[in-house]
């Protein structure tokens, strides 16, 4: 049920022929008033969806949110934003809201117009099927490359969060293609969602990669309706923090799972980095390595490939700081580095993840980041992807 699953949302997910044959356009409504907020790609190539939720996100609280899987509605120009305002116009018309109430995502091929006249014709459809039940059809209908829908629950005391994403290429947010929609039940006041949702994202879906590839379409956008009816304490914001935080560290865990060809995940923890953002830069550096990602699709522990990568993770106008007699690597439980000194033994990588641990020795920093291997798949699935 992901989206449908906190009290007041519906949801639904019909085919409306942007795609030969899979569901393709997804509408989730509050249908009791709702604050929110949403979180957006920071490529300059920005896409026209994008450009309208945030000038909605200024004049309005979001109620619902329509989206289009098939076509990004990325570098189309103007004719690309008149299109996405178009699909909020048609989505407010129909639940009588206004235009501004109504947040628009798109994920596709970038560079080719949006077929409105389906697309719309697709809105209409999907007004008419809302429903509790409609949250795992609206995961469908948002998904391109990826091989399952992605969708979570996390309930707290008296209230429920849920979610639904997708993304399995490009893959590199910056706030994977990737979009996640989480709604919540839980009370927030008008201005406060970002609060929640930025922590949220920086620790879940601003952690992992697959390709390396920041999107013209990334965005996370989350809708609180209070519909749960819960009091609220500064101890149930800590609860709903954990909820949202783990709402959206499953869903980012299962896109990267989903990677195009991807048959290993890695788990990269890096801790006594000099500072927190020198540990990102080194964890990120790590994850986005075609040497290491190469190594993972071999199941070769080449730890060496680990070590320059890290030694090379760009930080302000220099490098992170690493000190090559201080540095401990461990894969998988098995120290392969210690303070600098090879010892010799050698992980056995034989299953769909690799743990790999790094240990600075410099200060307090640390950081975690989720990446996949690079197989040869991944390269056949984006050289036919427009065919």
């Amino acid at each position: 049920m992901s989206v449908t699953a906190p009290k007041g949302f519906t949801a639904s997910g019909v085919h409306a022929g942007i795609r030969k044959s899979k569901r393709d356009v997804a509408l989730v409504r509050s249908l009791v008033p709702a604050t929110g907020a949403g979180m957006f790609t920071a490529n300059r190539m920005q896409a026209a969806p994008v450009t309208v939720c945030k000038e909605h996100l200024e004049l309005a609280q979001p109620q619902a949110v329509v989206a289009n899987s098939g076509v990004a509605n990325a570098a189309t120009g103007e004719q690309g934003v008149v299109a996405a305002r178009t699909m909020a116009a048609e989505a407010a018309w129909l639940l009588g809201l206004k235009t501004e109430q109504v947040l628009v995502l798109s994920t596709g091929v970038i560079g080719e117009p949006l077929p409105l006249d389906k697309v719309l014709a697709g809105v209409r459809t999907a007004a008419l099927q809302l429903a509790p039940s409609g949250g795992s059809a609206a995961a469908e209908a948002i998904m391109t490359t990826d091989t399952r829908p992605k969708e979570s629950i996390s309930r707290g005391d008296g209230f429920c969060v849920g979610g639904m994403a997708k993304g399995s290429g490009m893959i590199h947010p910056n706030l994977a293609t990737m979009l996640a929609i989480v709604t919540t039940d839980y009370p927030l006041e008008p201005g406060e969602a970002i609060e929640f949702l930025r922590p949220a994202v920086d620790a879940s879906f601003n952690s992992i990669s697959v390709d390396g590839e920041c999107s013209t379409n990334d965005t996370v956008l989350l809708l609180a309706n209070g519909a749960s009816g819960v009091e609220r304490t500064p101890a149930s914001d800590e609860q709903f923090a954990l909820c949202l935080r783990q709402v959206c560290g499953e869903l980012a865990k299962a896109i990267v799972a989903d990677g195009e060809g991807a048959t290993v995940l890695a788990e990269i923890a890096v801790r006594g980095a000099a500072s927190t953002d020198e540990a990102r830069a080194i964890a990120e550096r790590v994850a986005t390595s075609p040497l290491v990602k190469t190594a993972l699709y071999g199941h070769d522990a080449n730890w060496g490939r680990i070590a320059s990568a890290a030694g090379s993770a760009k930080y302000g106008s220099g490098y992170a700081q690493l000190d090559p007699d201080l540095l401990t690597i461990v894969i998988d439980g098995v120290p392969v580095l210690l303070t600098g000194r090879p010892t010799g033994d050698e992980p056995v990588l034989t299953n769909g993840h690799c743990a790999i641990e790094i240990d600075l020795g410099l200060g307090e920093g640390a950081a975690q980041y989720l990446t996949t291997d690079l197989s040869y798949d991944y390269v056949k699935i984006n050289a036919e992807y427009r065919s």
